[in-house]
């Protein structure tokens, strides 16, 4: 087709890491950029002058913005894998769920990780109460896309890989087998998929990266 597919991204970022799921799974070929988000590059702020945040991605010379929005047009502009479910009914329960993980789940478990000791008690007692949603969600599905992944698994990696890191590096425990089982057994099959694997940022060089962002900045509250 000769088309131009660039994706702006940083290695640790959930964000990015949702993206390149979603291209490798729709077999789209694309060039990934690395940005320093302490040093900004020019073509960053030119394609998100608004927010000057990543992932952006590049198609034909024309931005998409915020990972949501643009797992919606990898799925929209290529055929082949299904991100979203094609009932119309299906479609809006997915897209209410990959919310409720993005506005109520991920601020909830980095407060409840990183937020420092104070208040600590209760916000693990929040996140633990929205996890209870999640799980109930899974219901006795392989994945919250039935038997393949889809939109709100591809979401959910904050709470299929970052989580499991979050907690390595804070020392809180949140996602137990005994409380969740539903939760970690679909932990067991995401990482498990071979797409999943091959685009997970190494797990060794991530916690002490998140453990010194995250615990430096509140150790300077």
């Amino acid at each position: 087709m000769g088309e131009e597919v660039l994706l702006f991204g940083v290695w640790a970022s959930p964000f990015s890491c949702r993206v390149e799921i979603a291209l490798k799974l729709k077999g789209v070929q694309y060039k990934y950029l690395e940005e320093d988000l302490d040093n900004k590059s020019p073509l960053l702020l030119k394609y998100n002058p608004i927010h000057g945040k990543v992932p952006i991605l590049v198609h034909n010379g024309k931005p998409i913005l915020e990972s949501d929005v643009i797992l919606e047009y990898i799925d929209e502009t290529w055929p082949g894998y299904p991100i979203l479910p094609k009932d119309p009914h299906e479609r809006a329960i997915a897209r209410f769920w990959a919310k409720f993980i993005d506005d109520k789940c991920t601020p909830a478990l980095r407060k409840a990780c990183w937020g420092g000791e104070n208040g600590r008690e209760k916000a693990v007692e929040e996140a633990s109460e929205l996890l209870k949603f999640i799980e109930e969600e899974l219901k006795e599905k392989r994945f919250f896309g039935g038997e393949s992944i889809g939109l709100v698994d591809i979401i959910a990696n904050v709470i299929g890989f970052w989580l499991g890191v979050f907690e390595e590096g804070s020392g809180v425990e949140l996602l137990t087998r005994d409380k969740f089982p539903k939760l970690c057994n679909w932990v067991d099959e995401y990482v498990s998929s071979s797409i999943i694997k091959e685009n997970l940022p190494p797990r060794d060089k991530l916690v002490p990266f998140l453990r010194n962002r995250f615990g430096s900045a509140n150790a300077s509250k």
